[in-house]
């Protein structure tokens, strides 16, 4: 995962935060059960820019808020095509396996849960989606992102190979 290319500062960007999923847990001791939660959050600003972050508190909002500036300090960019992503892509994380394949105008975003926070907080407006193992929404929406982070633009693949954009469409 080539993360360290692609990182983005936070500085003059209207990101908007998407709350995936929030849980209770307990720790049990001698004293009791002792309750505190989870938040994990994705933050975007639907145009092509996107994190996700893990807060832990023992009060929602402060986990919510934990999870915003966790979410804002690992920011990535990721190539959008008129609205949709430029090509297939398989990404694995844990037990978690993702699909995204990119799909016609007016389709909308068809993913569920957790991989839907992520496409919509990056700016993806349609795509077809498909989860597959593991439905844990922590390693979905690492699973999510890493599959995005390894979309590739034509103009990124024309450089690479050293051709014109021309040739890699035509041949």
């Amino acid at each position: 995962m080539s993360t360290s290319i692609r990182k983005v500062k936070t500085s003059d960007l209207e990101l908007k935060d998407r709350l995936v999923s929030i849980q209770r847990v307990t720790k049990v001791t001698k004293g009791g059960r002792n309750f505190g939660f989870t938040a994990i959050v994705v933050v975007g600003n639907e145009d092509g820019i996107v994190g996700y972050g893990l807060g832990k508190a023992k009060e929602v909002t402060t986990a919510i808020a934990k999870g915003v500036e966790a979410a804002k300090k690992n920011l990535v960019k990721v190539p959008i095509y008129r609205g949709t992503i430029p090509h297939e892509q398989i990404s694995r994380f844990g037990g978690a396996e993702v699909f995204i394949k990119p799909a016609s105008h007016g389709t909308g975003v068809k993913a569920g849960g957790a991989m839907r926070a992520v496409l919509e907080s990056v700016g993806v407006t349609d795509v077809l989606a498909k989860s597959k193992g593991s439905s844990n929404p922590h390693n979905l929406v690492k699973a999510t992102i890493e599959a995005l982070l390894q979309l590739k633009d034509a103009r990124a693949v024309a450089e690479q190979r050293g051709v014109s954009l021309d040739k890699v469409f035509n041949g």
